[in-house]
């Protein structure tokens, strides 16, 4: 199909772009377009006018800034794999984005752009909660700062404004100790999660002192398997941890589609968050 017909502006930096969609309630913000230009051929978004950020130089990059890593908006799956801070920095990161579809639309899909269209299915999403991300959003107003937990709001809708343009991530360093993993079930490499479990272990004398598990495609929203994450404390690395990932599936709203019912999403978050937990426990 043939998208319906809108206007186009391509700024040159972020108080422009800021401008241009405060001018317009039904302007939408374009960055790698691997998840808007879709919609529009299929005609299921309408904007008036795109926004194109592609050329401003503030949304780029990745940055080391101490406790945290900022990961600009614009920087593509492609930059935020290969980077060495965010290998060092948040290694779950470049572990879940190396499995983002195939290479084609990781060196065209933003990082940011796939947070923003906020689609439970999304490897990303369940990342960045289970890391407790902050998510940081300008518009003609200002900036603000946007936690993980409050990000995600339903079905392919986040906590941005109209007129928000999303600029950039940090993400916290987590530190020595900790462990990391993210575990996929999909149909073929380019296929969106059936189910994913992004997983961060911290160990301690033999034995899980803490654990953060971000589950995909598990309900409307990524969702933290809370019950699994405090079913783990304390609990010796062994048997205990397959028992204790037995919860993970708990308080989940997982959909029903042609790929998979809620009963099987279930049964492979149970298998996933174990096998996550396993090899974040066992990574160096």
């Amino acid at each position: 199909m043939i998208p319906a017909q809108f206007d186009y502006e391509r700024p040159s930096s972020l108080e422009q772009a800021c401008q241009a969609l405060a001018s317009d309630e039904d302007a939408k913000v374009l960055a790698g377009g691997q998840s808007l230009l879709p919609l529009l051929r299929l005609r299921l978004a309408y904007p008036s006018k795109l926004v194109d950020v592609g050329r401003i130089a503030e949304l780029k990059g990745v940055h080391d800034r101490g406790d945290h890593v900022f990961i600009g908006a614009m920087a593509t799956h492609d930059e935020v794999l290969r980077s060495p801070v965010v290998r060092d920095g948040c290694p779950l990161v470049a572990l879940a984005a190396a499995q983002v579809a195939d290479p084609a639309i990781r060196h065209r899909g933003t990082f940011g752009g796939s947070l923003a269209h906020a689609d439970p299915a999304g490897d990303l999403p369940a990342v960045a909660l289970a890391l407790e991300a902050v998510f940081v959003a300008a518009s003609a107003q200002g900036e603000r700062e946007i936690p993980a937990a409050a990000f995600f709001v339903d079905y392919w809708e986040s906590a941005l404004r109209q007129g928000e343009i999303l600029t950039g991530v940090k993400v916290p360093k987590l530190g020595a100790g900790w462990g990391f993993h993210y575990e996929k079930f999909h149909r073929t490499a380019q296929a969106w999660a059936i189910v994913g479990v992004a997983a961060a272990v911290r160990r301690s004398n033999g034995s899980i002192a803490e654990a953060r598990i971000g589950l995909t495609n598990m309900g409307a929203t990524p969702v933290r398997a809370r019950a699994t994450e405090a079913a783990l404390q304390g609990v010796e690395l062994g048997d205990q941890v397959r028992q204790a990932c037995e919860e993970a599936a708990a308080d989940t709203s997982p959909p029903a589609d042609l790929h998979a019912q809620p009963d099987y999403r279930r049964h492979l978050a149970r298998v996933l968050t174990h096998r996550a937990v396993r090899t974040a426990t066992a990574s160096p």
